[in-house]
């Protein structure tokens, strides 16, 4: 027998860094075995450097048992700045102990309380709303330092440089956060960027979401302010151990910098002739520069305390050559990149002092020209006016659009495409799922839902990339959670974004979107009930119960308000509702008129979150609200029963999603369930197997006819190709998922709909459902402690496959189907085990390794 191996140390800091924003950080490890069925039975951890004594201070903690993933901090509390070193060994159940694992490093990024002394500062007298600006300031160093660490922040983007560098890699930090309440910084580790003597550093600012307007038409407004702030300390340790700070103060100098308008939604404008540098060459991060002209800053009002980050970085993920040059109708030069994405492009240009290149971007053609009607107000354009004398590079630094297709003007000389280059940016999260199959409409489904992700995944999750919107719209990440929790370690991520939607209750009531810029917060089904299945499904997906015990008095909070809006009748019901949004058969401007009722989609999702605080109470040992929830929620569910379903299984709105929420929700025992599903598939059937689910009812329409037996019908659903269907926008050549089931016509017109885009992930939740059931990968403990293998050939398929790097490590699920059997391969991660169901319904109990069995293919029960 081989000893066990720890193939990776995990703590709670954003993906890349060893920064972390807890005192108590949890830990994690991934353990490696060829041992079949290999458990953990015991654990040590140990900590080296702890409390400021050097790498002789060790300290040890034993672990008993199996826990290896989201490990309760063992020792004491960090101290601010402290870095440590971690590491793990293991002893499995056989009695073979691992070697040490290497090293783990950690730093605390955090402040202590009172730490945080620097002052706001702004442009004195902006000559514009939103003026981008440069701040500057020199500071002497005296002596050997032995770590400098800058902290900062804005209400508005930035980006630091020391001494002519930039001190990171990041864009458009610190992101978004409801300004006015909670703010982010950053903790750089600036030590190798200070020299003894004299030291420069500049900050480059601009507004992106604290001064956009947010509304629609004529209502947008600015919500923040309408100049972006700033705010930082650099702390300087020296290694004799004084210490000095650096703060932004009064002494800092500005200047407008060669960004002469810079917007999310208009795009930035960029005029090279106005470049800071100094008659000598310097720019303004360097020592020396002649800032003699600059303009004393103001300090404004201070930003809330900043917190430490614990959401992932925002940075450049990838870069995409043009596929191909278009002359358009009109003679317009267009690229395409062949891919819809999010970011902006870099060019490389040579021309006249003063030429002027502009680069307009769309998703789409229409009819051959760049489609830009579902952009609305968004311009999506950048400018850039050359300096002249030589080659110049470009790329804009603080704004990003949502584009596959690029309008070039006024490009100087003959245009080369290798000169033009996107730039892909997003969230900087680890990549932990995959998903393949042998139908390539099916496998390219699946990849525009990755890239739906990527793009709307950048520092919110947003509903869409590209026109005057790009909110965090709570229904979409309510629907779209478990997907993006199996493809990406989304983890840190939704925990931030979730801290801001308890700030943004209002009484309990969760808003539309979050961070919340549509005013007040009003209550909507689907909705606000991300606020219970956001938290639950992080416990669910990472074994994540600290983001449930914190988010848990926000579940509660919407839940009771919901509740109390029931009444006595325990249903929600004659209010507004968004229901189930952008059903197919909805007019264009009426995306709200489903065939399901509002009222019907209200209860059910009344009943789930009474059910889900239910469950969470007992997950935190909360026996008697427990009880009370279970107890509420039980109430609701008999008033839908009574409301809404007949004792012959139909239900009073005869429609897709008002079956699939009865049977997925549970609201109905086991012989409603096959009743209703039944029928549920008769009216698939009747539809032509094309879809009749809007956001609420697609996500489990394939759920619930898989679940009482209809797999075949739940297969012509899936590979449906006329329109609406989930395939019919990849017949159409879509890279990522579409808003509206026919954002695009037949014909090669955008929908008439003043609401369209060509990239919006929630209708692309189906692949969780092609993961868990087609696939059959899925959990069956929190954090994947126990799988569930239970794979669906479906017919017509030759294989599919999904793996996932769960906590405990990969797990993969295989089918290959030949010669009237399958073959059904799984690799089930060390220290977890597994609960397997074949396809011809054989059930096994299998621990860690890979497994493989082979069956008879069976018949299709239902249709």
């Amino acid at each position: 027998m081989t000893a066990p191996v720890i193939e990776r140390v995990s703590v709670d800091a954003p993906y890349g860094s060893n920064t972390v924003a807890d005192p108590k950080p949890t830990v994690g490890w991934v353990t490696q075995s060829e041992s079949g069925g290999w458990l953990q039975a015991s654990a040590e951890v140990e900590l080296r450097g702890a409390q400021g004594r050097g790498p002789g201070d060790v300290q040890t903690h034993a672990v008993a048992g199996r826990e290896s993933v989201r490990v309760a901090w063992p020792f004491r509390a960090l101290l601010p700045r402290e870095e440590v070193e971690l590491r793990v060994r293991v002893t499995g159940e056989d009695g073979i102990t691992s070697e040490w694992s290497a090293p783990r490093r950690i730093i605390a990024g955090f402040l202590a309380d009172g730490e945080w002394e620097a002052l706001t500062i702004a442009v004195a007298e902006p000559a514009i709303e939103a003026e981008a600006a440069v701040l500057r300031r020199e500071f002497f160093v005296d002596g050997e330092v032995r770590r400098a660490t800058l902290y900062a922040t804005a209400v508005g983007v930035y980006q630091a440089a020391v001494n002519g560098a930039d001190v990171d890699d990041q864009v458009l930090k610190p992101g978004w956060t409801p300004f006015d309440r909670r703010t982010v910084h950053e903790s750089t580790d600036v030590t190798a960027g200070l020299v003894d003597g004299a030291n420069a550093i500049a900050v480059r600012i601009a507004g992106a979401w604290a001064t956009e307007r947010y509304g629609f038409r004529d209502q947008a407004e600015i919500v923040y302010t309408d100049q972006p702030r700033f705010a930082a300390q650099l702390l300087i340790e020296y290694s004799d151990g004084r210490s000095e700070i650096v703060r932004t103060d009064a002494d800092w100098a500005s200047a407008p910098g060669p960004i002469t308008a810079s917007g999310l939604y208009a795009g930035e404008e960029h005029d090279a002739r106005r470049a800071l540098r100094d008659s000598a060459g310097r720019s303004p991060s360097e020592v020396g520069f002649d800032a003699r002209s600059w303009a004393s800053v103001a300090v404004v009002a201070d930003i809330p305390v900043p917190e430490a980050r614990i959401s992932p970085f925002v940075r450049r993920i990838e870069e995409r050559a043009v596929r191909e040059v278009i002359t358009t109708p009109a003679g317009k030069t267009v690229v395409d990149f062949g891919q819809n994405l999010v970011g902006r492009l870099r060019i490389r240009v040579t021309g006249a002092v003063g030429d002027v290149v502009t680069l307009r971007h769309a998703e789409v053609l229409e009819h051959g020209e760049l489609g830009t009607r579902p952009l609305r107000a968004a311009a999506a354009t950048d400018r850039y006016t050359l300096a002249g004398g030589g080659e110049e590079i470009w790329e804009p630094e603080f704004t990003f659009h949502g584009f596959r297709y690029a309008e070039i003007d006024g490009w100087p000389g003959e245009f080369d495409p290798a000169d033009v280059t996107a730039v892909v940016i997003h969230s900087d999260m680890e990549r932990t799922g995959w998903f393949d199959t042998s139908h390539e409409l099916v496998r390219q489904l699946h990849e525009n839902v990755v890239w739906g992700l990527r793009g709307n995944f950048l520092s919110v999750p947003t509903d869409c990339p590209q026109r005057d919107e790009r909110l965090g719209w709570t229904g979409d990440i309510q629907v779209f959670a478990p997907t993006a929790s199996f493809l990406y370690d989304v983890r840190g991520f939704l925990d931030s974004w979730l801290r801001d939607l308890s700030l943004d209750q209002v009484d309990g009531v969760v808003p539309f979107v979050v961070p919340n810029v549509l005013g007040e917060a009003r209550p909507a089904a689907a909705w606000g009930d991300a606020a219970t299945v956001v938290p639950t499904v992080l416990h669910e997906r990472f074994g994540d119960l600290d983001t449930l015990a914190r988010q848990y008095d926000s579940m509660k909070g919407w839940t009771d308000a919901i509740l109390a809006l029931s009444g006595d009748r325990r249903l929600w019901e004659g209010m507004f509702q968004f229901g189930d949004w952008l059903d197919p058969d909805a007019p264009p401007e009426r995306p709200a008129e489903a065939k399901t009722a509002p009222d019907l989609v209200a209860s059910a999702y009344l009943f789930r979150s009474a059910d889900l605080v239910a469950k969470a109470a007992t997950l935190l040992g909360k026996d008697a609200e427990a009880a009370e929830y279970a107890r509420l929620a039980e109430e609701v569910r008999s008033a839908f029963l009574a409301e809404y379903v007949t004792a012959d299984g139909r239900m009073l709105s005869d429609a897709q999603t008002a079956y699939s929420l009865a049977i997925v929700f549970d609201i109905v025992d086991q012989e409603q369930q096959q009743m209703l599903g039944d029928r549920l598939a008769e009216l698939t059937r009747l539809g032509d197997h094309r879809i009749g689910t809007g956001f609420v009812g697609t996500p489990i329409i394939q759920d619930a006819l898989t679940r009482t037996g209809h797999l075949d019908t739940a297969r012509l659903l899936l590979t449906q190709t006329e329109n609406p269907s989930w395939l019919y926008p990849v017949t159409m050549g879509a890279t990522t998922i579409w808003e509206r089931w026919d954002s695009m016509l037949p014909d090669g017109t955008i929908n008439p709909g003043e609401m369209t885009s060509f990239n919006h992930y929630a209708l692309g939740a189906i692949a969780d459902w092609l993961h868990r059931d087609v696939a059959g990968l899925a959990p069956a403990a929190p954090g994947y402690a126990r799988l569930r293998i239970a794979p669906h050939p479906l017919d017509g398929f030759d294989f599919a496959e999904a793996v996932h790097l769960t906590p405990y490590g990969r797990a993969c699920v295989r089918w290959d189907r030949e010669s009237g059997e399958v073959t059904v391969e799984a690799v089930v991660p060390a220290n977890t085990d597994a609960e397997v169901v074949l396809p011809d319904g054989t059930r096994r109990e299998v621990g860690s390794g890979t497994h493989r069995w082979t069956v008879q293919i069976p018949a299709a029960v239902r249709g």
